[in-house]
């Protein structure tokens, strides 16, 4: 059985924009149009799953999605940081900020490292790998991240490198735990025909 997991990332919010920590904030009413234009873009699922958070439910119903929450695909907890831009934590904390990019293991935020956030959602991952049929899961960007770094194989020390536009689809395709990665692109429009050549990498 080919299993099929396509990842959707949420439209923009403020935060987003601002380079904040996500505070739980709505998407914006630029990302709220996008994606209600989008809608019908995605091949028919037989499952539809959403992170546990604002930006990702606003984000599945504009898309015309009707999912439940995987708490177990949330995002990752970057504790005490919550709601602080990247530039003003970096200027208070540098060497924690540092350690936290450099070592996928450091939680100096008292959250959740990198590590245990790509351990869960690689579980996640294995779960869906037995479902029949497509899964479109409308999740957090660092859960995308996450789920390319499992689908690879490839260390959490190259999370980082991974850059996950808004209102984007990563499809992962396989059997028997081996994947194949399509990058993200965006949703714009019905699709016509789900079987056609996508126009990744244009």
């Amino acid at each position: 059985m080919t299993s099929r997991v396509t990842f959707v990332s949420p439209a923009t919010s403020p935060s987003l924009r601002r380079a904040r920590f996500y505070d739980g904030d709505p998407i914006d009413d630029i990302g709220a149009s996008r994606a209600r234009e989008a809608a019908g873009s995605l091949p028919v699922a037989a499952r539809v799953v959403v992170s546990p958070t604002a930006r990702c439910r606003q984000t599945a119903a504009a898309l015309g999605l009707d999912g439940g929450e995987a708490p177990e695909l949330g995002g990752l907890d970057v504790g005490r940081w919550r709601g602080r831009t990247l530039e003003a934590v970096t200027a208070a904390e540098p060497q924690a900020v540092a350690r936290w990019l450099g070592d996928p293991g450091s939680a100096p935020h008292g959250g959740e490292s990198v590590r245990v956030l790509c351990e869960r959602v690689a579980r996640w991952l294995t779960g869906a790998a037995a479902t029949e049929g497509r899964v479109v899961a409308v999740v957090e960007p660092d859960v995308v991240r996450a789920a390319v770094t499992a689908a690879l194989d490839v260390p959490a020390a190259l999370f980082w490198r991974l850059d996950v536009p808004p209102l984007t689809a990563t499809e992962l395709s396989g059997r028997a735990g081996r994947w194949n990665l399509r990058l993200g692109r965006p949703l714009s429009g019905p699709q016509a025909d789900p079987n056609q050549p996508s126009s990744y990498g244009r």
